[in-house]
């Protein structure tokens, strides 16, 4: 046995090493497990797969799908206000594997597995405080997947808030740019709106401009000041940006008064509010073309 207190990441400590290629492929390789799992015609695979994972022998990508053993999320009210939440989600995934692109690449044809649970607190009323706090706060603990010893605890608000945004990206990929052809994210230039522009919005529409070849990039806030300075941000992180993280030229920035006019020519849509009602209708979208819409709800991690 591991008698060596776990060691502790601190979100500056994450925030140095977060990057799209590795979330990406990660969030990727946990989405496709979920797909092989479901589609596992063997109601006992994920027994079988974790018995052979603690084995001694190594098992092959060749032979054996990812997998995901995911129980639903729990949640726990924090006294009697519904607005305050603490939510626990335990995983495993089994037999993945990450390129060079993501972390560093597997070598061999040697799975890697994880076995990890989150526990986020949501305190909406957070953002009211002065000064305002995150709303949503995330430890993520990774466990040894043989001895079950707890290894580390990453602070996870930002890993959070990128795989929420990673989520959509990889939607973007498959369910809109695919259906183009195999390269097709590579390829043609996209119109994008960002309704809401919270935490949420604000890396969702930088992450667009990072991953794909955005043309128009539309930002619609209710408070229009807070999408001003978004698209005021972008301009300066764009233009001044050497290196080769973005994947397209300086898109034309555009701060909308309503969410009917962000969307009108939109190819893909991000929703990202707090809003009880419809903010968009069908006939707000443009007409004869695809479009994909990315939803999420800030609340929920």
């Amino acid at each position: 046995m591991n008698n060596l207190s776990p060691v502790f990441y601190n979100a500056e400590s994450v925030r140095r090493v977060l990057n799209w290629p590795m979330v990406n492929e990660a969030v990727e390789a946990a989405l496709k497990a979920v797909v092989d799992h479901t589609s596992e015609p063997n109601a006992n695979a994920g027994v079988e797969h974790m018995e052979q994972d603690q084995g001694n022998e190594p098992q092959s990508n060749n032979s054996i799908k990812s997998y995901v053993s995911q129980p639903a999320r729990s949640v726990t009210i924090a006294g009697n206000d519904p607005s305050k939440l603490m939510l626990t989600m335990p995983a495993f995934v089994g037999n993945y594997r990450l390129t060079a692109g993501g972390a560093g690449g597997d070598a061999t044809n040697v799975g890697r597995s994880t076995l990890a649970c989150k526990v986020v607190t949501s305190f909406r009323a957070n953002r009211q405080l002065q000064p305002p706090l995150p709303s949503i706060c995330a430890n993520i603990m990774l466990f040894n997947v043989k001895t079950g010893e707890l290894e580390a605890i990453m602070a996870g608000t930002d890993i959070t808030t990128w795989r929420t945004v990673s989520a959509s990206l990889v939607a973007t990929k498959y369910l809109y740019f695919r259906r183009f052809g195999p390269r097709a994210e590579h390829q043609l230039e996209i119109n994008v709106a960002i309704v809401g522009c919270g935490a949420q919005g604000q890396l969702h529409a930088a992450a667009m401009c990072a991953n794909f070849k955005v043309k128009q990039l539309n930002l619609y806030n209710r408070t229009e000041s807070q999408a001003v300075q978004l698209a005021s941000q972008l301009r300066q992180r764009l233009s001044s940006d050497s290196s080769n993280s973005y994947a397209t030229d300086m898109p034309d920035i555009k701060v909308c008064s309503s969410a009917r006019e962000a969307v009108a020519q939109a190819d893909v849509i991000c929703m990202a509010t707090y809003a009880r009602e419809a903010l968009i209708h069908a006939n707000d979208l443009r007409e004869k073309r695809s479009v994909h819409i990315n939803g999420m709800n800030p609340d929920r991690a």
